[in-house]
């Protein structure tokens, strides 16, 4: 009989996003908010490159990743943002079936890759502060392309079977998606068809992308303490600890909105809490990434007053 129905619905050709609100005054005050901190992120992850990329001092394994992290920032941002501000002002907030299906795909491949990308980082981290004679052997341009190769394929794996799974589910019925973005928690949630076979493959593959580099980074830090709480003094404890302070400061905002998002059951979906969490990560963090990484760390400064000096960076400001 549930097939007999599947077969007489109305398959949905597109789908509309519900975003926040229905005021269209606070539609342009959001508008004019996400807009400011999209072109920030922009601004401050292309900057973070450049700077990389024309400082000699800069071009080290931590920094290859690091500009690696603000170019997965500005891609994943950029599935997401452009589609929301233009649903701020029109009054058709319709995206169709595909476009949905696309934007899904890349933004899962961008959000896996930040996930191995800090795991990568903490793992850069720890050979540099527990086996610092062998941080050039062990983190040698032979080493760090590859890892982030596995990275990059990865996580286009991953993105690609959940596009799949997602694709053979049935949306029948309502076509409105309570989220700003297509997103899989939404997506599971509105299909007709049972979804009970995606849905635990999907967990799982976020959950081993997200566990795995999560394990990774927790395992990396505390051979990273037990390290820096067997130097004697306080100036080199200090040091080793400002070394990593930024990256352990991204991880913990990152990581703490993604677990909230994705690894709990679909039936605890909650559209006001997931739309905060997801904001949060898709919007906020990467523009918040190259902030904590130039604030934070003394050479991106010193690279960042010379770059200023010789006037490098004068067309971006």
């Amino acid at each position: 009989m549930g097939t007999l129905e599947e077969k007489n619905c109305t398959v949905a050709t597109q789908f509309i996003l519900m975003g926040f609100t229905d005021g269209s005054k606070l539609q342009v005050i959001y508008f004019v908010l996400f807009l400011v901190i999209y072109v920030i992120t922009l601004v401050g992850n292309l900057g973070m490159i450049i700077l990389i990329r024309i400082s000699s001092r800069l071009h080290t394994p931590m920094y290859f990743f690091l500009c690696n992290l603000s170019v997965v920032d500005i891609c994943y941002s950029s599935v997401v943002t452009p589609k929301m501000l233009a649903n701020f002002l029109a009054q058709s907030k319709a995206i169709s079936y595909s476009g949905c299906l696309v934007q899904l795909y890349f933004f899962i491949i961008w959000l896996s890759s930040e996930c191995l990308l800090l795991a990568v980082m903490a793992y850069d981290r720890y050979v540099a502060i527990c086996k610092p004679l062998l941080y050039s052997a062990v983190m040698s341009h032979k080493v760090c392309v590859p890892l982030l190769a596995s990275s990059y394929c990865t996580s286009f794996m991953s993105a690609m079977i959940t596009a799949c799974l997602i694709s053979r589910l049935t949306y029948c019925g309502s076509n409105f998606i309570n989220h700003f973005f297509c997103d899989t928690p939404p997506l599971l949630a509105l299909s007709s068809s049972d979804s009970s076979i995606a849905e635990n493959i999907i967990s799982i593959l976020a959950g081993f992308t997200s566990v795995s580099s999560l394990l990774i980074i927790l395992f990396s830090y505390l051979y990273i303490l037990g390290a820096i709480l067997r130097i004697h003094s306080v100036e080199g404890r200090h040091k080793a600890f400002n070394t990593c302070a930024s990256h352990l400061t991204a991880v913990t905002m990152f990581y703490g909105t993604l677990i909230f998002t994705y690894l709990r059951p679909n039936t605890s979906y909650s559209l006001g809490q997931d739309q905060v969490a997801s904001v949060f990560y898709t919007v906020v963090i990467p523009m918040l990434n190259p902030l904590i990484y130039s604030l934070r760390n003394k050479e991106v400064k010193d690279a960042l007053r010379r770059s200023l000096g010789r006037g490098f960076l004068f067309p971006l400001l």
